[in-house]
């Protein structure tokens, strides 16, 4: 005998649930929920000098939420100095750096211009949307076409 199969449900009715399978049929497991990646693992190209010489140069960011963004706007070395704003938002979303656990701005600030460098550009790549194709137009004929921009966006 042939199983019938239910017809489409109408406006406000839920589809039929197969929760049992026939014995003959084998149960097929469904995937459990996918969990975004939140936290990316670096390499700092020179590494961090703590106040005992020990030099820290692997470390994990995470990504940055709206929240994450906007605090350091209401600090006060923010608010006095632009400039500190990668500073204070970086030492929020490095919550391992070698074997420090605390990150924070301070530590940040003592970084090698290069690692902070380094870092604003790891924390670009990981937080955008990961698209980098541009749409521009030729000024000569008119022509719509996309530029692949890679990872060379301000360049």
């Amino acid at each position: 005998m042939t199983p019938v199969m239910p017809g489409p449900t109408a406006p406000g009715e839920r589809a039929a649930s197969y929760s049992q399978a026939s014995p003959d049929v084998a149960a097929v497991a469904s995937p459990g929920p996918v969990t975004p990646r939140t936290e990316f693992p670096f390499t700092l190209p020179r590494g961090y000098v703590d106040g005992d010489g020990n030099v820290h140069r692997e470390g994990v960011m995470r990504l940055a939420t709206a929240r994450d963004e906007l605090i350091p706007l209401k600090d006060q070395r923010v608010q006095e100095n632009p400039a500190y704003l990668s500073v204070v938002l970086l030492g929020r979303l490095i919550p391992r750096l070698g074997t420090l656990t605390d990150v924070h701005a301070g530590i940040v600030e003592g970084m090698f211009a290069a690692d902070l460098a380094f870092l604003q550009r790891f924390y670009e790549k990981i937080n955008t949307d990961g698209t980098s194709l541009a749409t521009t137009v030729c000024p000569e004929c008119r022509h719509e076409f996309q530029v692949d921009m890679g990872s060379r966006l301000g360049e």
